[in-house]
């Protein structure tokens, strides 16, 4: 047993003879009477109280102690008592340098995580308070499968880093009983070239070239929108990806592309026609924002599309009012209702173009590695498991590979040769 009890409720006295005798505290039939005491491996004195009777309980805590120390796996028993709330406002602020993402998931944890864990203490989570969360989680019809698995994702992040701080053992979220929210399997399903045309038509002109790089070179909205002039290799045939515009509380900003992977695009003569025609029509602007976050240094850049007031397009207005009508007038959408706004059409934004262009790669045979270059994802794996079935089918080779195998021509070969 490591450490030592005290009993509060007695203490020992040696009157001038020596003779030592046990006497009444001024604490005594008051409060918890034990106090068990040890040195933690911070070199600090740790302790917990225990009322009268239950010395053996003290004991028992103590020796628990010291087993755990022995077997590594301690932990501090205050600073277990820390709420999950707590200690995810702290993990918060550490988990990731980009502030957008940290906003992301703190919005994620506040509406949906902290109402089911947020007051218990770390010490107390078992694995079925993780079950509990993944239920409460797929219940939710505003929840989606993929949303919840982010939740559940950012859970398992904070937790996972207090088992590195010291204080849980163990994840609960790595129990075998435990498994993560269910998540609805989609396939993408590429537009038709018809489709892209059509949109491209019903926009604006001074839109129009954005579907073009979205469609013919893969860039994400956000690196349209914040795509500057000296990006452009003409010459090279080559646009270099270095940046996009994000909105962080509502303000606008230069950041680098999403996972910060820059990226080289091949540039289509198309494209590149098209992007010279609408440089034409309308010049590239001088843009200044912050840099990475609202109270980031300024930054400026020459980008290529501006709104009617020649400044940045201001991404929910355009949605809303150049991108849905577009839609509705392509026939994607319904066109709007009696209050002129248009149904949902997540599927159908402007990420649709680069499913658009995955597709168009793929079906030429282009590599899985060099499409996940193109996009800028940040594993090739992650490509193969969005876009694997639009790959051309091996189905028709292998019908035709056993038709040779087995035409009446190869009734010569021995079985070796055949194998």
């Amino acid at each position: 047993m490591a450490g030592h009890i005290q009993d509060r409720w007695y203490k020992t006295e040696t009157d001038t003879n020596g003779k030592t005798t046990r006497v009444k505290t001024d604490r005594h039939g008051t409060g918890l009477r034990y106090r068990a005491r040890y040195i933690g491996p911070d070199g600090t004195e740790k302790s917990k109280s225990f009322p009268d009777r239950q010395k053996r309980l003290a004991e028992q805590w103590l020796t628990d102690i010291a087993s755990d120390m022995s077997r590594g796996n301690y932990v501090d028993p205050k600073a277990a008592r820390i709420t999950f709330k707590t200690y995810a406002e702290k993990w918060l602020k550490t988990h990731s340098a980009d502030l957008s993402s940290q906003i992301v998931a703190e919005q994620r944890l506040r509406l949906h995580a902290l109402p089911v864990l947020g007051s218990r203490p770390l010490d107390s989570f078992r694995p079925e308070h993780i079950r509990e969360l993944v239920s409460a989680l797929e219940t939710n019809p505003a929840v989606s499968g993929s949303y919840a698995r982010n939740i559940y994702g950012d859970v398992r992040g904070v937790l996972s880093a207090a088992v590195d701080d010291g204080l849980l053992p163990r994840n609960p979220c790595a129990a075998k009983s435990v498994r993560p929210p269910a998540a609805e399997q989609r396939r993408v399903v590429p537009w038709l070239p018809s489709q892209v045309h059509a949109v491209r038509r019903a926009l604006p002109e001074r839109y129009q070239a954005m579907v073009d790089l979205g469609a013919g070179c893969g860039l994400r909205q956000g690196e349209i929108v914040g795509l500057a002039e000296d990006a452009l290799d003409f010459d090279g045939a080559n646009l270099r990806v270095v940046g996009q515009v994000k909105l962080i509380r509502g303000k606008a900003v230069f950041a680098p592309p999403k996972c910060n992977k820059e990226r080289d695009v091949p540039l289509p003569p198309s494209v590149a026609e098209a992007i010279r025609a609408h440089m034409d029509a309308y010049k590239p602007v001088e843009i200044t924002l912050p840099w990475r976050k609202p109270d980031g240094p300024k930054v400026s850049a020459r980008v290529l599309f501006t709104n009617t007031a020649n400044w940045l397009v201001w991404r929910s207005n355009f949605n809303v009012q150049e991108w849905k009508p577009a839609l509705a007038a392509a026939g994607l959408i319904p066109k709007a209702g009696e209050d002129g706004k248009y149904e949902s059409a997540r599927e159908h934004g402007m990420h649709a173009l680069r499913h658009f262009y995955a597709s168009v790669l793929l079906d030429v045979g282009e590599s899985i590695k060099a499409v996940s270059q193109y996009l800028g994802h940040t594993d090739p794996a992650l490509t193969l498991r969005v876009y694997a079935h639009l790959m051309p089918s091996s189905q028709e080779r292998t019908r035709k590979a056993v038709d040779s195998a087995l035409s009446p021509n190869n009734d010569d070969l021995s079985p070796d040769q055949t194998c």
